[in-house]
């Protein structure tokens, strides 16, 4: 397999995880690209020395007694504990109607325009700005005529646990809404517009740590409107994954809080 070298991202050299308002960082090190047989895959050298497709095979995970599979998202999320590598391999998968013909395909436009590398890449500048989002440790496309297909294998982040599993086990109190209102405000601060943020991609860890998932389809753009529609799908899902719970559980008080972690941002 051939590799060159991409132009890369420089260097973060802070590899801490710091609890407290939400601040998490993480070393980001050298891009480089392999070519594989239908396509190729991105990766950070300091993660994998040796780039392989097998990587990105739940089969070869599975093989080494290394893989739990869990339903998220639209499709299967491995988690891969093998030595000390804790990732999460996710392959993309399509939602809605069109899943029924396509399922997991996509028409291809160019690498960089795939959805692994874009996610990739937009994750790797969120490391670099310290956002508490997963560090991408390789990403891979493979062609099949104008198709293609796609995965993404990140480091595990420090919780599973996520804000609609929390909500529904107990009711969460100011300060832990106010801080997940913080996560969100520094995600639009650097101008991230997330896609699809919901209640299970918003994760609780220790202390007022608060992480976020799944950057597929997100860009950086400029402040706007777009905020109060992140924030309004964030309130549906809210609003949904809490019915038939308590009502204290989530409520105008609940959201209030939020809004003024946002505002603290």
């Amino acid at each position: 397999m051939g590799v060159t070298v991409g132009s890369g991202s420089p260097m973060v050299n802070n590899p801490s995880r710091k609890p407290g308002r939400g601040v998490y960082t993480v070393s980001v090190g050298p891009e480089l690209e392999a070519s594989t047989a239908r396509g190729a895959m991105l990766y950070d050298a300091s993660c994998i020395d040796q780039p392989r497709e097998e990587l990105f095979e739940p089969g070869y995970w599975r093989s080494r007694d290394a893989l739990a599979e869990a339903p998220g998202g639209r499709g299967t999320v491995a988690f891969i504990h093998d030595g000390e590598k804790r990732w999460v391999l996710r392959h993309y998968r399509r939602g809605g109607f069109v899943a029924r013909l396509l399922d997991d395909a996509y028409l291809w436009t160019g690498a960089g325009r795939t959805r692994a590398f874009a996610e990739w890449r937009l994750l790797r500048q969120l490391a670099q700005w310290r956002l508490p989002v997963p560090r991408a440790v390789a990403a891979r496309y493979a062609r099949s005529g104008l198709l293609y297909r796609a995965a993404l294998i990140t480091e595990e982040l420090p919780t599973r646990l996520t804000l609609a599993q929390a909500l529904g086990r107990q009711s969460l109190g100011p300060d832990r809404w106010r801080s997940v209102g913080r996560c969100i405000g520094r995600l639009h601060a650097h101008g991230v517009r997330h896609a699809d943020l919901n209640a299970h991609n918003l994760l609780l860890g220790e202390g007022d740590d608060v992480y976020v998932l799944d950057f597929d389809r997100g860009r950086v753009v400029g402040r706007g409107a777009w905020e109060r529609r992140v924030l309004a799908r964030l309130r549906r899902s809210l609003e949904k994954v809490s019915r038939g719970l308590p009502p204290q559980r989530f409520g105008v008080e609940q959201w209030s809080e939020l809004l003024k972690g946002v505002a603290e941002s």
